[in-house]
């Protein structure tokens, strides 16, 4: 079963974030067979960490709160709130296969929080650009809740519009990067 998860920093909490860095990719790294993609959301200038998106194939969703709620950030209390949904891979592959790479462009987390009729189940034909898509869905699969996209764009508006506007009671979009350890 695959996981979206989503750190969102507390206000103020950088220098925590920073002192429990070495921490958080340690533990990371106990999920590196799990995981399709990771990197954290940053401020508009791309300087400042604002949260920290983990998309993982778990068992079930017992272990994916495991995974969430043991992380060393939001134990020390470097999060205000955690966002963790069963999500479908539409993709069928993981942020290192994609053939835009690790580096180039602007890289953005499109969030399509849901209401009423499911939008979105299938990526849009335009495939190129998009590094990770997927329904975001309830524990048991039943029901649609949003869209989580990671891709590349040229700017925050053209990636929000990977998405139907008006089917969503919100679209948040934030700058985001490849995540993991520093080569």
């Amino acid at each position: 079963m695959e996981f979206f998860c989503y750190h969102r920093d507390r206000p103020g909490s950088l220098e925590l974030r920073m002192e429990l860095l070495e921490d958080h990719w340690s533990y990371m790294d106990g999920y590196a067979a799990e995981m399709i993609a990771r990197g954290p959301t940053l401020t508009d200038d791309g300087e400042v960490p604002t949260g920290s998106v983990h998309i993982l194939d778990l068992p079930d969703a017992a272990a994916a709160r495991a995974f969430a709620f043991a992380e060393p950030g939001y134990q020390a209390g470097a999060y205000r709130d955690v966002m963790l949904r069963r999500w479908r891979n539409t993709l069928g592959r993981t942020m290192w296969d994609f053939p835009g790479g690790a580096t180039d462009g602007n890289r953005y987390l499109v969030l399509g929080l849901g209401t009423g009729s499911p939008a979105d189940l299938a990526p849009p034909q335009d495939r190129d650009e998009l590094i990770a898509y997927g329904p975001l869905l309830s524990d048991d699969g039943a029901l649609w809740l949003g869209t989580a996209a990671l891709l590349r764009a040229p700017d925050a508006a053209a990636a929000g519009a990977v998405l139907t506007a008006d089917a969503y009671a919100a679209v948040e979009v934030h700058d985001w990067h490849f995540g993991g350890r520093p080569s």
